[in-house]
């Protein structure tokens, strides 16, 4: 039997510094081939190349992948500064309105990390630049050194929401996670509810309320040792059986004809 497609957006790269190339983690596509269920497929975010309609059709649901170059700001009203770092302006055009279009539809998506602020953003809402930067904040970007174990090493607490979607999906009301990001959550969103922090405030676990499909996104890695982790194998799952359900049309009326 087939499986229902996951389009995971892909970002640009430069292979030695020379050779442009659109590429995504080896780890988000064994998350979801081996863990949601579903198939693969690499999405080169760029509106020369593929369309949002297109997207919405071809693909069952979505993974909204973290990636270096962040959020344009202008894309929520702030001016540039070298603070806000690099961007990926063609990754924005297709990934903002597609997430609009996905909560439209109720057809699912994770975000994970610049994902997860792809989603805020997309619904209204504004980003920190540097959070390490802001008063009380930790720093919650990647260590620079060590190995791939050491760097997606848990390394803090997320407290969710009494009786929210995540700790019903988890089974507890605090989970440990790993930490790779650079910016955060400044406004959330119209009807982006924040329902998970970590210990110094910094949003880490949103949904999308009202919406009619799988929303969930949060500010850490959870494709890490997807299979293993207690809290990155339930999120995961739970994707997969929203995408199946997004396919097999009991999502909402629609269906692409066979």
């Amino acid at each position: 039997m087939t499986r229902p497609i996951v389009g995971i957006i892909g970002n640009q790269y430069l292979i030695n510094d020379q050779y442009p190339a659109h590429a995504g983690g080896t780890m988000n596509s064994e998350a979801v081939s081996d863990v949601s269920g579903c198939l693969p497929l690499l999405i080169p975010a760029d509106p020369r190349f593929v369309s949002v309609q297109e997207l919405l059709e071809v693909c069952d649901g979505f993974v909204l992948t973290g990636g270096r170059p962040n959020v344009h700001a202008e894309e929520y009203g702030e001016q540039h500064t070298d603070a806000h770092g690099d961007y990926d302006r063609a990754r924005d055009a297709i990934t903002l309105p597609l997430v609009r279009a996905c909560v439209e539809r109720g057809q699912p998506f994770l975000g994970i990390c610049r994902g997860f602020q792809e989603v805020n953003v997309a619904m209204g809402g504004t980003l920190y630049p540097e959070i390490r930067d802001l008063p009380g904040r930790d720093n919650h970007r990647m260590p620079p050194d060590g190995s791939l174990e050491e760097k997606f090493a848990l390394r803090h607490i997320v407290t969710l929401s009494e009786g929210g979607v995540f700790h019903r999906l988890f089974g507890a009301r605090e989970v440990m996670t790993n930490t790779l990001h650079g910016q955060g959550i400044k406004t959330a969103g119209a009807r982006v509810e924040i329902d998970g922090h970590a210990p110094d405030g910094t949003p880490e676990a949103i949904f999308i309320k009202d919406a009619p499909g799988f929303t969930l996104s949060v500010q850490w890695h959870p494709e890490w040792d997807a299979a293993n982790d207690p809290v990155s194998r339930p999120l995961f799952a739970a994707f997969g059986e929203a995408v199946r359900a997004w396919s097999d049309g009991r999502g909402l009326p629609h269906k692409r004809s066979a």
